[in-house]
């Protein structure tokens, strides 16, 4: 499975194409700005909802339900990279995310 850090997710700008695997309550708090939504919990059922472009980098909160997501979706035939460290790390590295406040940085 690739992989590739909040910085390097960072620099691609905001061209590229995020799914967050995280559940909708925590996608509320908290999100990468054009992020798109599929809980893990609902992934094998939501599919087509899974963006189609090529590569779809996937995110969670510290790494573990994204690598599995990746995992899967890899298994299903799409191109997908794992975002090492997830939002957490994101917000850690100083990168913005949108709250239900607007936006923040670190």
């Amino acid at each position: 499975m690739k992989s590739i850090s909040v910085d390097e997710l960072a620099a691609l700008g905001e061209n590229a194409v995020v799914l967050d695997v995280r559940e909708e309550d925590e996608f509320a708090e908290a999100r990468v700005e054009g992020a798109r939504n599929v809980p893990l919990s609902r992934l094998t059922t939501s599919l087509g909802d899974v963006p189609a472009a090529h590569p779809v980098h996937v995110m969670c909160a510290a790494g573990g339900r994204s690598a599995q997501a990746a995992s899967f979706l890899e298994g299903q035939g799409f191109d997908v990279v794992n975002v090492l460290g997830g939002i957490n790390e994101w917000y850690r590295a100083g990168h913005p995310i949108t709250t239900p406040a607007g936006t923040a940085k670190r």
